[in-house]
């Protein structure tokens, strides 16, 4: 197997772990009491469902982290002579956002356990401790999406302008970066975090399938 196909099936699995997180949210942890906005609730809830959260957890971070990784790096190897420059930036963006998110996936499951540890001995000091690392977990990736959406921008900007993937999913990788890097502004974050979460779906599955129907045609090495 090449790496061109092990960076398509990256690809799926990456939007497989955006449709699994929201699934998850929306149909399990909602319908049971889950409140991001609301810490003594979200605190309670922690200790409450343990098992459930660490695996969320593990799936919308630590595993998504890894399957970026090498989906970036299949991405590189296929764009790195056509336009080497654009590749070598790109890809520098998604390993770096790839730390954040793993790192933020281990903030998580340090801050899940801890909350549930401390609600059981005194509320308050699990709600505080919660408001601390929210936002520390936060300002790693969690309420902006810088380095994602540069990643996005560069790499489709290259591919664009080599025709190294479709117009389309180029295009479609522009409005993803564009509105990643409007998530800085607090006022359109809300809507446009949104919009990026949500074309990544579609954009990770995308290429992931390009890359699995061109395997084929890179010789292994």
């Amino acid at each position: 197997m090449n790496f061109q196909r092990i960076g398509g099936i990256a690809g799926l699995v990456a939007a497989g772990t955006y449709l699994f997180g929201i699934g998850l949210l929306l149909g399990v942890l909602e319908p049971a009491g889950y409140d991001g906005n609301d810490m003594v609730a979200q605190a309670k809830f922690f200790s409450e469902n343990q098992l459930i959260m660490y695996i969320w957890n593990l799936v919308i971070w630590i595993l998504n982290a890894i399957v970026l990784v090498i989906l970036a790096l299949a991405i590189h190897d296929k764009l790195k002579e056509k336009a080497p420059a654009f590749s070598q930036v790109a890809t520098s963006f998604a390993l770096i956002w790839a730390g954040l998110v793993l790192a933020s996936g281990m903030l998580s499951n340090i801050t899940l356990g801890t909350v549930s540890t401390l609600y059981a001995l005194n509320p308050s000091q699990a709600v505080i401790f919660l408001q601390s690392l929210t936002a520390v977990e936060s300002g790693l990736g969690g309420g902006n999406e810088l380095a994602g959406g540069l990643w996005v921008s560069i790499l489709s900007w290259g591919a664009l302008r080599t025709r190294a993937f479709s117009k389309a999913m180029n295009i479609c990788g522009l409005l993803i970066g564009l509105a990643g890097l409007s998530t800085l502004v607090p006022a359109l974050a809300p809507i446009t975090g949104a919009i990026f979460g949500l074309g990544f779906i579609v954009w990770f599955a995308w290429v992931g399938i390009h890359l699995l129907r061109n395997s084929d045609r890179v010789v292994t090495r």
